[in-house]
């Protein structure tokens, strides 16, 4: 039987205060023998049956030149998402700085926000070294060095009426912002590094906290923050079943199926190595340190997160079966048996 957070930890958590938020995360994967029409179908569907669910949002990865997530434009897939729901809340996981303009990017944000009545989320990142940079022309300084001077200058689009620049990377006269959202939609920063929490933290942005950390990690990372109290978010594999067993038997069969040719889509800008992915080693990591069990089993993981780190917010990648059915299994799976569990104890 699970108890109250209060009843169940030893010591309290600066910036708990008992009112976890659940999402779901999707990559948006071809799966083997899929197209990328059935990937995105896919991921409609589970956005819709997320919301029926009793999920509070629903997050898009975006990436390029690769079947690990055919997503190209957060922003667009989120337009069409806020489209066809009417309760929950959708956001980019996220949208990549370094290859976009951020002005651009909060013109987009600022009318995903007006449209959807104030329910879109923007989640950035700086990405990686990859040929992403070359193909859209931004090169690896933008990754490399250019990051905070984006992020400043996206912040600047979200809450300002007019916005120039003479830094090094963007250079241009005063311009209005049009549209604008007189409250501009809340923006989290993707952080894999101290230095990225670092500008985060100076910026009093939250943190999203990616799937390869487990609780100690994350639970450093918002010490090293420092501001437990902002919505950083916790990024999680989930898989229900009957029994642990099962559903890590599932994850350790079809989950390195897809995550090898996805992985392989991770291509360098230059000749920087790279460490060859090991998907059966990641997955069983995953298994180890991620809600992977029974409805209880996966209970027990979320709470247990929360109370180590003081984050409220988790949100749950739940296509790592590799199917559409189990997808829309596991989002109904999760929201009639987990979600609950996890309520109640908050």
């Amino acid at each position: 039987m699970l108890g109250s957070l209060a009843e169940r930890s030893r010591f309290p958590v600066a910036g708990y205060d008992g009112d976890v938020r659940l999402g779901i995360f999707l990559l948006t994967t071809r799966f083997s023998g899929q197209d990328d029409t059935a990937a995105l179908s896919r991921t409609v569907e589970a956005a819709i049956a997320a919301e029926r669910a009793g999920f509070d949002d629903v997050w898009l990865a975006e990436h390029h030149f690769m079947s690990y997530g055919v997503v190209p434009s957060a922003t667009l897939l989120a337009g069409h998402l806020l489209a066809l729901t009417a309760r929950i809340h959708v956001g980019t996981a996220v949208s990549v700085l370094s290859t976009q303009h951020p002005v651009a990017l909060a013109e987009q944000a600022a009318m995903l926000s007006l449209l959807s009545g104030g329910r879109f989320h923007l989640g950035v990142g700086r990405g990686g070294p990859w040929r992403d940079l070359e193909v859209f022309g931004t090169g690896l300084p933008r990754y490399e060095h250019g990051f905070a001077e984006s992020l400043d200058l996206l912040l600047t689009s979200l809450r300002a009426d007019r916005v120039s620049a003479e830094g090094e990377f963007f250079r241009f006269r005063e311009v209005p912002i049009v549209p604008r959202a007189l409250v501009p939609p809340p923006v989290t920063v993707a952080c894999t590094s101290p230095t990225t929490e670092r500008l985060a933290a100076e910026r009093n942005l939250p943190m999203l906290l990616g799937l390869h950390v487990d609780a100690d990690e994350k639970a450093a990372a918002v010490a090293r923050h420092g501001n437990p109290d902002l919505p950083h978010i916790s990024t999680h594999v989930a898989q229900v079943a009957d029994t642990r067993e099962e559903a890590v038997k599932t994850l350790m069969t079809e989950m390195p199926r897809w995550l090898a040719p996805g992985l392989d889509g991770y291509v360098a800008v230059d000749d920087r190595p790279r460490p060859s992915p090991d998907p059966v080693g990641y997955t069983r990591r995953m298994c180890d340190i991620h809600p992977v069990g029974s409805p209880d089993d996966c209970a027990e993981s979320l709470l247990a997160t929360a109370e180590q780190t003081g984050i409220e917010h988790l949100i749950l990648l739940v296509e790592a079966a590799g199917s559409r059915e189990a997808t829309l299994e596991n989002i109904a799976r999760l929201g009639a048996e987990v979600l609950p569990k996890v309520r109640a104890a908050t």
